[in-house]
């Protein structure tokens, strides 16, 4: 172990060590299922099947493949950053730390607009005129970080069980999706329903941007939970696990969850910030008093949404806390809580920062094009620090020939996804104005990483 590992383990050592593998494995499933792709993906009708194939293959193993080769060399707190520090120097690897924090705080500032949208399928068309106004998704925004920097102050040991239960409440959320179309074929209420049913993918613009998109954009996420290996009972054993075994369940609840969306919702109704309550209000229509179900169901995704916003909110508050043990940023940001142990001052800049970027996300644009501007922008930040963790084994004289092989391939299904992520998939006042404005703030943005980074090396 060289003298960087060995500095972030021994500030490891004062973290509480609070995941297992039950732990790790249901966070992996809460974190790397993001709620609207069945709706993405069902955009491309019944080739579905053939696109999630596809992604499988070239994205989905060939990330797993690489994120437990890494954590098995470099189980450090801090995960992806760490990486990149330790195999291409601080630079590249504070840059892949600045770009993940990014993606995160945009990411969790979508919350606000997916609860609202999700609060309407609850109270019905009445709510509409509550639920587009900025005021109340300003509102709601407060109310949910507040909630986050609460729950992530406590630590881990409070934090996992609303992960866990996240996870749990994915599961049986998507075991009901997948059993609607069938409960529907059986009551008579739908005519026929196939649920693998694969069609050749029609060549089209908007028909390769989203089969793009399913690969990174829709199966990216393992690493993440590493960025806890300092807070990991065992990480170099427990997150490869939790890979192996959550792998095969997403792969199945995203294919046959997206043949519950074809099957209960035209393609042209397709809501692509909450598909899975839009279903579940569709699949429950027929049944009258069975509605009641689907409203409790709704809640519950809203339940999960708070879930996955409190694990990217976990990881993203210790990326300050390792930079600042790295002396990158300064040591306000590593004091921990003399209590519970977590970095409380990293916790409270995150929160205000991701607080400002969901109200500013709000000014002067419509709802839907809000929610794919805040979407495409964080997907391309977590897209640059997936290019980098591919690159590693490519750069590794060691990695065995099938390693580089799926980093390859990896690093091509992720390339495709940032290029193409500039394209909006719903209509926007300007495409090339959407497309700008995403340009600009992916230039800027990495402008000011480097700049923090020169500034910190000069006072170091």
């Amino acid at each position: 172990m060289g003298a960087d590992e060995s500095s972030v383990a021994q500030h490891s050592t004062e973290l509480r060590k609070d995941l297992g593998l039950i732990d790790l494995t249901l966070t992996q499933i809460l974190f790397v299922v993001g709620l609207p792709w069945v709706g993405v993906a069902a955009k491309q009708g019944t080739a579905h099947v053939v696109l999630w194939l596809a992604a499988i293959t070239f994205f989905y193993i060939p990330s797993a493949a690489v994120v437990i080769h890494l954590n098995r060399a470099m189980p450090l707190e801090g995960g992806l950053y760490q990486w990149a520090k330790l195999r291409f120097g601080e630079m590249p690897g504070f840059l892949v730390a600045w770009n993940l924090w990014l993606f995160t705080i945009l990411n969790t500032s979508e919350t606000g607009l997916q609860v609202t949208q999700y609060f309407g399928y609850v109270v019905g068309p009445r709510s509409e005129r509550l639920t587009s106004d900025v005021r109340f998704i300003g509102v709601v925004n407060v109310a949910i970080v507040t909630a986050l920097v609460g729950i992530t102050i406590r630590g881990l040991s409070v934090g996992k069980w609303v992960h866990k239960a996240g996870g749990v409440l994915m599961l049986t959320t998507f075991a009901m999706l997948i059993a609607l179309p069938w409960v529907n074929l059986a009551h008579g209420s739908l005519r026929e329903f196939h649920a693998l049913v694969m069609t050749t993918p029609l060549m089209t613009v908007l028909s390769f941007n989203i089969a793009a998109k399913m690969g990174f954009g829709a199966l990216g996420g393992f690493e993440y939970v590493a960025i806890h290996a300092g807070e990991c009972r065992n990480p170099e054993r427990t997150i490869a696990r939790s890979v192996i075994v959550a792998a095969p369940i997403i792969a199945l609840m995203f294919i046959l969850g997206t043949s519950s969306v074809l099957a209960l919702v035209p393609i042209d109704r397709i809501d692509l910030i909450a598909p899975i309550p839009q279903v579940l209000a569709e699949g429950f229509r027929p049944f009258g008093s069975a509605t009641v179900v689907a409203s409790a169901t709704i809640v519950a995704l809203l339940c999960i949404r708070m879930a996955q916003a409190s694990v990217m909110f976990a990881g993203n508050t210790r990326l300050p806390m390792v930079a600042g043990w790295d002396g990158l940023l300064p040591g306000w940001f590593t004091r921990l809580h003399a209590t519970y142990q977590t970095p409380v001052n990293s916790i409270l800049f995150v929160g205000a920062i991701t607080l400002a970027f969901s109200l500013l996300g709000l000014i002067g644009v419509g709802k839907q094009e809000a929610f794919q501007l805040l979407w495409n922008a964080s997907g391309i930040f977590y897209g640059l620090t997936y290019l980098v963790m591919f690159a590693i084994p490519l750069a590794d004289p060691r990695a065995s020939g099938w390693l580089k092989a799926a980093a390859i391939s990896g690093f091509a299904a992720t390339l495709l996804f940032v290029v193409i992520s500039i394209l909006p998939i719903v209509q926007v006042e300007s495409r090339f104005l959407f497309a700008a404005k995403i340009s600009s703030v992916i230039v800027i943005a990495n402008a000011v990483g480097v700049l923090i980074f020169k500034s910190a090396s000069r006072r170091r």
